[in-house]
Order: structure tokens, then sequence, then C-alpha cells
């Protein structure tokens, strides 16, 4: 028999092959030979993925026939021979360690592993009763019907690399027919446990402590625990390593990507070193890391990396694996071989069914719309790819007895990882098609059509603003027209008979949970994009974005802020374990030393005992006892030192009694009121009563029960170090205090993302859906979302001012940065600053950033009298200040309080100080009698959370009108009240600035909140439109007209009042935007503000914009 390679099948005792694959190797190896057949394999991998595209398994399997041909060479020539005698003489464990590191983290890295602990019990489930069916079933059959002479040990070590479901072929079939992610992600979890598993039972099986002869169930139990965990814990480090590498802001590209990848092999080959599973370990890591551990942009390209290195060493595979076949006698490759080769194929299928069927009942429960159609699926997703295939050797290296021909293992497990590649991938895709569960249900479709309407008429719009330039004037636009037109086809767009009767006319609830998921998708890429614009925190999005995906598959569920926060929980058990900490905290009490008058005696008692170093003798002398109560404790050393430690008792006992006397000559009956003085007092009276037990021991030796009585208060000693808690509960209490600040930082920022997310998805809710039903409900629910969340911030802000003061700080500090950065970087496109120059920079900026780092957790909150600098109107101008300082009143405000009501004059204007209020109105009229808006009406109660720095009741004291609102407290809340007669003298003063500016200020107000859209690509800053006019106010009165100049003018927005087309006679009601075709417009109501925002080119003089000309 021709024997195969001495290093690649191991031999067993030291009987070491003289021939390598059939030919005596008495040639001297020659060295260049090899990396030509790596290069080779590369290259023909790469050119048959190039021209075979799609067709995965048809170039593994051309591979696999090419390194079978290239083995049959070898083992009849010696020249090819030389080629592949490398790869003979190399460890079936070193291809394990090269090639499995990089394509398991790849695995685990694409999996959502929120997703995933949602499902991780139907994961686990799952993964057990595969690999033990597998287990059973596959090594009956392989000793049943394999002619070949394998022992019991072989047979289910083949088993067990048969069990293995590869988790990278397994669903990338479904991933491409757009099956549900959680079913994804339960086979990828499934297939990911069972090779954990395998690897560590190899790895067992490798270190010689067991085999089927010597099992032992305890050691191989404690032995599969400490890899597990002890993995998972080296996984967890290390992706924590790796996450702060690769989100360092002055680490490039490159250097992220050759750290990553060097350390998840550094890290398997640690782990394995320590003799724990490395498979495990890299499975921690990638479920650990997520898009959030990486800076933008670079997830996509390390991914890339990765599946380019994970393509190219399943080719290498393959083909070496092929090459190890055919480096085998034929007479071995007989027609047995091929009838057992489909008996295991149709076992293999047999036992994924069966696994199937009796997970059902879990996944049906789970209710994840499981039924009998996902089953029929799910059966065919037992594909096997290149970790069975590289534990295969092992099978033979491993028995208990050789066989004549290994190559077998490894040919079997080929064979049967290529016949699941093709045909139980294409017979899952065709299942699911002609089960109708890739068909897109109609909120589906009816979303994609309108995102494809909105991106055509965009498409459209940029057309016709190209026609009005001149140099496009000889452009063929119908061509242009005809090449831009969008038709796409919705893929799988068929649906099934049962279905199809459903979808044709959908109800509001089946359109409504279409918007649900779509919501739920706006939400994820805004918390994802705050992230990176460091809106929010990482920790903070991560918790976000885990909670969206959670309530995701409950029907029906839009996620609130009291769904995401479990903060209050943490916070409460937080807050009580201060106040414990608060309550046993030490407070010395101090006698006034008038008491004791000339009494030199009791004076100089009076100082001893306030003094710190009274308090650290007391201490001092618990530690000291320590080393005589371990004495006391171990039975022999007692016995030794009875004498010796009676008299270190009484010693100890006199010191603390000493403590107590002359605490209670100086405080007397305030002794008593601290709680640690009543104890110490208690120490002594256990002291004294030990003593005494002692004596009358020693006069009744022969009384048992005094002898038991008198141990047990021995034990009692230990109570003495209780007053040593005194020492560590400052230290406890500040640790307290950062984690409920960090606490609330996190809750600030979470709320913070989620009212930006809510946000967002309103802006897009007429792309979610057309129907106007649906818009309006998606509205509401939104907007009733979001006012909770906004009242969150303000009971947030209320609890830990400090903390949001620090918070804002620190994000108004990066946001300036950022604009520093974007405009760095258009000067360094432009080639205003040298690229050396602008590196220099920007690593000047980065660090600027990173040092934010360490900005202080809380910074405490300005006096009352510095709030007038927060007012924006104001412009922080001294004179200003000074003048509204001098008349600004404090006023303060109880929980429940009525700040202002809806109906009554103004008296002032409040500037929120601390505390949070809620306002409560109809919907606003904007100056306008509500009879005109009848069409508009709504019966919904408008409510708005207002908090420190807020302003309450301007519009109503510019306008002495009454207030459209009313202000209850929702905490206890101070503020800073101007009057009314305050606020005109100071227009009177500073006339007519500073009432222009409150108009400005309340004009970009109401444009933002109802025209933010439009208006992204604009800075609206109140100081800029101040210094520079690039935006300003227009007011008109009644019958007064205004000439709009499109030119100069690019907005023109009605924010009070209303106004009418003078040429159409259209009127329009503010809030609005008047509209390009709007030439001249004329006053009907008594007041009407238009603010109108500049064009890019500055005019020569912004008030010749707009002509106002009185006519009553």
């Amino acid at each position: 028999m021709a024997k195969a390679n001495a290093s690649f099948w191991v031999p067993k005792k030291g009987n070491r092959p003289d021939l390598l694959c059939g030919r005596s190797a008495e040639y001297t190896f020659i060295k260049g030979h090899f990396p030509i057949l790596l290069c080779s394999t590369i290259v023909l991998g790469g050119l048959l993925r190039t021209f075979l595209k799609n067709s995965e398994v048809i170039v593994l399997t051309i591979l696999s026939l090419f390194g079978f041909l290239i083995g049959q060479l070898a083992y009849n020539f010696v020249e090819m021979h030389q080629v592949v005698y490398p790869l003979l003489r190399t460890p079936s464990f070193s291809l394990y360690c090269y090639f499995s590191p990089l394509i398991i983290f790849m695995a685990a890295l694409d999996v959502d592993f929120c997703i995933l602990k949602n499902v991780f019990w139907q994961a686990v489930l799952t993964g057990l009763i595969s690999f033990s069916t597998t287990f059973i079933i596959i090594g009956y059959v392989v000793l049943k019907f394999n002619s070949n002479s394998w022992d019991l040990q072989s047979c289910l070590l083949f088993s067990m690399t048969l069990a293995i479901t590869d988790p990278v072929h397994s669903v990338n079939s479904l991933k491409t027919i757009g099956i549900s992610k959680i079913y994804i992600d339960i086979i990828r979890g499934e297939s990911m446990i069972i090779c954990g598993f395998t690897s560590i039972c190899f790895g067992i099986f490798r270190s010689n402590i067991l085999s089927i002869s010597n099992f032992k169930e305890l050691h191989v139990i404690m032995g599969l625990s400490m890899d597990i965990l002890g993995s998972i814990v080296c996984g967890y480090w290390c992706a924590r390593v790796i996450q702060f590498i690769l989100t360092d802001l002055f680490s490039n590209t490159l250097t992220n990507i050759i750290l990553c990848i060097s350390m998840v092999y550094l890290t398997f080959y640690i782990v394995e070193f320590l003799g724990m599973s490395g498979m495990v370990a890299l499975v921690a890591v990638g479920l650990n890391l997520d898009s959030l551990s990486f800076k933008p942009k670079i997830e996509l390209i390390i991914t890339k990396f990765l599946i380019m290195f994970s393509c190219v060493y399943q080719h290498l595979i393959y083909t070496f694996f092929g090459i190890v076949i055919g480096c085998a006698e034929t007479k071995y490759f007989q027609f047995h071989i091929l009838v057992f080769t489909f008996i295991l194929f149709a076992a293999v299928n047999f036992v994924r069914l069966l696994t199937v069927v009796l997970v059902s009942p879990i996944l049906m429960h789970s209710s994840y719309e499981y039924n009998w159609k996902w089953g029929i699926v799910l059966a065919w997703s037992g594909i096997k790819g290149v970790f069975s295939l590289l534990f295969a050797p092992d099978v033979h290296n491993l028995a208990e007895q050789r066989v004549e021909a290994p190559q077998l293992f490894i040919l079997y497990v080929q064979v049967i990882s290529l016949m699941t590649m093709g045909i139980n991938s294409r017979m899952m895709t065709h299942s699911a098609r002609t089960l109708g569960l890739c068909a897109i249900t109609l909120p589906r479709q009816m979303a994609m059509q309108n995102a494809i309407k909105h991106i055509q008429e965009i498409i459209q719009n940029r057309i016709t603003l190209f026609k009005t330039e001149k140099i496009l004037t000889n452009v063929n636009w119908t061509l242009v027209e005809e090449k831009t037109k969008i038709e796409y086809i919705i893929p799988f767009l068929h649906v099934s008979r049962d279905e199809k009767a459903k979808e044709e006319s959908p109800t509001d609830e089946v359109l409504i949970e279409g918007a649900r998921l779509h919501v739920a998708i706006i939400q994820m890429s805004s918390f994802e994009k705050q992230c990176n614009d460091g809106v929010i925190s990482v920790e903070a999005a991560r918790t976000l974005i885990g909670a969206t995906k959670s309530y995701c598959h409950i029907q029906g569920k839009f996620m609130s802020i009291h769904d995401v926060s479990n903060y209050i929980r943490a916070r409460s058990w937080l807050m009580k374990f201060k106040n414990i900490l608060t309550f046993l905290e030490y407070h010395k009490d101090k006698a006034p030393l008038f008491l004791y008058g000339n009494n030199k005696f009791l004076s100089f008692i009076f100082h001893i005992v306030i003094s710190e170093e009274f308090e650290y003798a007391g201490h001092i002398i618990g530690l000291m006892y320590i080393y005589p109560m371990i004495v006391h404790l171990w039975p022999m050393a007692r016995e030794l030192n009875v004498s010796a430690l009676m008299l270190v008792n009484y010693y100890f006992v006199f010191l603390y009694l000493l403590e107590a006397a002359l605490k209670i000559i100086i405080l007397k009956r305030k002794y008593f009121h601290q709680h640690w003085n009543t104890l110490e007092f208690f120490i002594v009276l256990i002291g004294i009563v030990d003593i005494f037990c002692i004596y009358f021991v020693r006069l009744r030796p022969e009384n048992l029960v005094l002898i038991q009585f008198a141990v047990i208060i021995g034990y009692f000693r230990i109570i003495r170090f209780i007053p040593l808690i005194k020492i560590i509960i400052p230290l406890l209490l500040n640790i307290v205090d950062v984690q409920i600040k960090k606490r609330l930082s996190l809750m600030y920022c979470i709320t913070k993302g989620y009212v930006k997310s809510q946000e967002d998805a309103k802006f897009l809710i007429r792309q979610i859906s057309s129907r106007e039903s649906i818009n309006q409900k998606l509205y509401e629910i939104l907007e009733a979302n979001k006012r909770d969340a906004v009242k969150e911030l303000g009971l947030i802000e209320h609890e830990g001012r400090d903390v949001v003061i620090a918070l804002k700080t620190k994000q108004a500090i990066r946001n300036v940065i950022a604009k520093a950065l974007k405009s760095l970087t258009f000067l360094w496109s432009r080639g205003i600053i040298d690229k050396h120059e602008g590196i220099e920079m920007n690593k000047v900026l980065l660090a600027k950033i990173k040092s934010l780092n360490n900005f202080p957790m809380a910074i405490p909150p300005p006096t009352p009298d510095k709030y007038l600098h927060n007012i924006i109107w104001l412009e922080n101008k001294d004179v200003l200040i000074e003048f509204f300082k001098e008349r600004a009143k404090l006023a303060y405000f109880d929980y429940g309080d009525v700040i202002c009501k809806e109906g009554e004059m103004p008296q002032g204007i409040y500037l929120i100080i601390s505390g949070m209020a809620i306002l409560q109105s109809s919907p606003p009229t904007f100056g306008i009698d509500r009879s005109l808006r009848a069409d508009r009406e709504s019966t919904t109660r408008f409510t708005e959370y207002c908090t420190s720095g807020d302003i309450i009741g301007e519009l109503s004291c510019l306008l002495k009108r009454e207030i459209e609102y009313t202000a209850t407290c929702e905490t206890i809340l101070q503020a800073c009240f101007i009057s009314l007669e305050d606020l005109y003298e100071g227009f009177d003063v500073f006339w007519p600035s500073l009432e222009y500016k409150i108009w400005l200020k309340l004009a970009l107000s109401v444009a933002y909140q109802y025209f933010e859209t439009s208006l992204l690509d604009e800075d609206l800053k109140f100081q800029k439109c101040v210094a520079l006019n690039h935006a300003y106010v227009e007011t008109l009165s009644s019958y007064n007209e205004m000439i709009i100049d499109n030119v100069n003018m690019k907005f023109v927005i009605l924010v009070y009042g209303s106004v009418i087309d003078i040429k159409t006679e259209v009127p329009y009601l503010a809030p609005c935007i008047l509209p390009k075709t709007c030439e001249q417009v004329q006053g009907t109501s008594d007041l009407s503000k238009l603010l109108v925002i500049q064009a890019p080119a500055p005019a020569q003089n912004n008030k010749n914009n707009a002509k106002v000309m009185g006519k009553g």
C-alpha cells in the first residue's frame, strides 16, 4: 500500500512511513515549486469566478478536480511530487490554523448580535438537536453501510464533521431571496455553536486525554465548560482591544485592516496555546463587534478584505484536499464509494429534516411567523463546507485504529459538501419562491414605488432647472428625459394565490404594519448617523439600535422611549444604594467649646475627641485586631496562644472602652444620636461580657453550658471590624455618584437620539405610504412618542442639571470642531491649503475631538444672573444684560403650579433657570381667525415641554394679546421673570433693534419647526442673520403690499398672519412658504410677518428687495 504523508496523516506511536504518495523520497527537496502551485490556484479560482458568476459550487468543483488531477500526477511523476511536497508535509492542524480564523470571524461579524440575543435559546436548542441527531444517525449509517473497516471512534468523529453546518454557504442563498434576518441568524448561530463545540471536542481528542476506551464524564464536562467560558472571556476582551484600535481617530485605513486581521490570528493562536478553543473565541470577537465598533466607512473596507481572503482560502482548501485525495492509489476508488456517498447525502438531508421537525414547536412558540413553509425551506439549509473539510483529516489522525485508505474521510466530506452546496442551495431557493416566501408584501411594494416616484420627481426637477441654463440650450432634452427615466422592476413581485386576494385591497392594519417596519429602519439609520456625527455616544446608539431590533418582530409595536429606557430600574437601584450609604455615612458630632468654661480637663478631652488623629487611631485599632482575630479563629494557633489572646483581648477592650468613654464625656446624650457610636457602645458591652464569660469559665471549667456560651460570645468579636466600613463609605459614595452621572448621561444621549429619530421619521412619512389615513396615524404616533421623549429629557435635565450642561457643552464643542473640519476639507479640495498643511491641521482638530473623551462629566450650573447671557436676542451684550438684570426677578413655582393660563393677558416673559413646564394649547392661530382655518381645524391639544434655557410668553408680550397656551410646572421650577412693562421699556430704550431681534428669533424658530427639510442647506444661525443680514423679517399691515424679487430672495416664509397673491388672488395662511410664482403679496390680517432668506449672491441693498407701499 502506498502510504500517505507522514505529517499530514499523523502516524501513531512513532511509526513513520518511509514512502510519500507511493514514491520513494530519495530526491532532495527543491525550494520554489510550491508557490507556483499556490499562485496558480488563486489565479485559476479568480478566472473561474469571473467567467462563472453566481456559480461558486461549480468553481469549487472544478478546483477540486484540478487538485485531484495534480495529486494523480504527483503520485506517478516525481517532478510533480516535488511541487506538492510542502503541502503533504504540512500537518492537517496547521491548515486548520491557517484558514479557519478569518472565515469564522467573517461569519460571526456578519451576524446581528442584537437579533441573535433574542433568538439565542432557539439557536442553541437547534444546534444541540442538530448535533445530537447527526452524531447518532450518521454514526449508525457509517457503521452499518460503510464497507471500509472503520472503528467506532472513527465513525463518531466522522459523524461530528458532517454535523457542522457551514455558517457562510448555508445562508448565502437565503440572503439573496429576501428571507427574514431572524431565520438567517438562527441558522448561522446554530452553525457557529456546532462548529465551536466540534472544535472543542477535537481539541480534547488532540490532547490525548480522551478516547472511547477511557471516557470520563465528569472530566469531559468540566473541560468543556472551562473551554467554552474561557474562550468567550478571551474573545470578549480581544473584541474590546480591536474596538479601541479601530475607533482611534488617528489610525488610517491600512493600519486598521492590518491590525484587525493580525489581531484575529493572534487571538486564535493565544487561546489555542492556552488550551482553549480559538474558534469559540473568534465567534465571541465577531459577535461583540458591530458597525459602531469601526470608524465610518471602515467596516465596509474590512468586510471586503475578509470576503476576499475567505474566497481565496476556500479555493485553496478545496484544491489542496483534492491534491491529498489524488495522491492515493486508485484501487480504493471503487463503485461502493459512489453508492455510500449517495447514502450519506440522503442521511445528511434526512437528519436536517428531522432536526427541523423537532425544533418546529420551539420556533412556532416563539411567534416568528413560523409555519410549515419555513420548515420546508430550512430543511434544505444543512449545507456542509470548509469547516467539515478542515476537520476531516483529524478523523484518521485521532482514530484508535489505523485504516488503509485515510483519504476516504476527506473524499466523502468534500463530495458531500459540494453536493449540498449545489443541490440544497438550489432547492432552498426554489422552495422559497414556489411557496411564496420571497414575495414582497404590498406595503413594501408601495414604499418602493413611492421611493421610485420621489427619485423620478427629483430627476425631472433637475432637468427643468438645467433647461434654464444658457450653456445647455443645445442639449437634446427629449433624449435626456428618455435615458433618465427609471423603469425599476420590483424583484419577487409574484405572490401566492391565498395571499393574492388579501393583498389586492390591503387594510389599514396591513399597511400600518409595513410602515412600522420602515419607521424602524429609518430610526436605526438615524441612530447610526447621529453616532457617526458625534451627536450621541456609541453606547447610546448601540442601545437604541438593539432596542429597535428587539421590538421589530412584535407586531403593531412602535418603540417608545419607555421601551428603550431600562434605566429607571438601574437608576432606582443606584439611588437606593446611595441613600443607604448616605444614611450610614459617619458625621462627627461636635459639642460647642464654651459649654466647658474654664474646665481645662474637659477642654483637653474635647480637643482630642474632635481631632482627625483620634478618628484615625480608632481605625488603626480595628486594623491591628485583624491578626489576633485570625489566630483566634484558627483552632491550632488558638490552643498554643490562649494566654496571649486573653491579654490582647483585655487590651483592645480597654482601648474601645476608653474611646467610647471619651466621646460620652464630651457628647453626653448626643453620643447616641449617631448610629456608629451606638454600634461602638454595643461592641464595648459585648467585649465586657466576653471578658466576664472567660473569667467565669476559669472559675467553673466543668460547666459545659458556660463554655459553649463563652465560645459563641468569642465569635462575636468579629463585629469589631464593622466600624472599618466607615472608611470605605465616602469612596463608595463617590463611585455611586459617578455611576449615577454616567447613567443619566447615557439616558440623556439615548433620549436625545430618540427624539431626533422621531423627527427624521416624520419628514419621510410621505415616502413610506401614499395613503393619507396611514400618514396621519403615523404622524400622531410619532408625535406622541416624541412628546414623551421630550418630557423624559426635561425630567433628566431637572434631575442632573450639571450632567446635562456638561453634555451640551461637549456637544457644542464637537459641533464647532466638526464645522472647522468641513471648512478645512473644502479649502483642501480647492487647493487653497497644501496637502501637508491640511494633514497637520486635520491632526490638530482630531486631537481636540479626542481630548473630549476626558471632558468632565458634570459642570456646575451657572448662577441665575448668568442665564441672561443665554437669551439669544440679548446677543450677550453687556448693556442689554445689565439693563434687564436690574429689573429681572426670580420666580419660584412648585410642582403643579400654573405659570400662565390660556386666554389671560401676559404679565411678562419667564426664562426657565431650572425645572420643567408643560405647555398645552389648542392648535396655534398664528394671528389668524380660527374660522378661516375651518378646513384645517383640529380638536387635538398641542403639548410641548420647556426646560432650562427656554422662554415662555415671548410672542404674547410682543403682540400684547391673550396667551394661547397654559403653562404648568411638571417639577419644582425656578425662572427669571421680566415684566411686560420692563420689556417695553427696553424696547423704547433700544428701539428698534431689540423688538426686531425678538421677531427674528421667533421667525427662525417657526421656519425650522415647520420647514426644516426645505432649509437643510441654509445656515440660518441667529448671529449670522443679524450680522450679515442673511435672513431678515418684513412686516406687513393690513392692505400693505410687498414685491417679491425671486432673483435675490431664495425663500419667503410667512411666519405670522396672512397674505394674498395680488395677481392670482390666492390666499396664504401662516405658516407657509410662498411659491416662486408669487411676485407681489398684500397683507390681509392686522399684522403679518414674513421671513426673507437671501439668495447666495448678496444684493447691493437688502432693503431694496422689498418695497412696502401703504394704501390705507
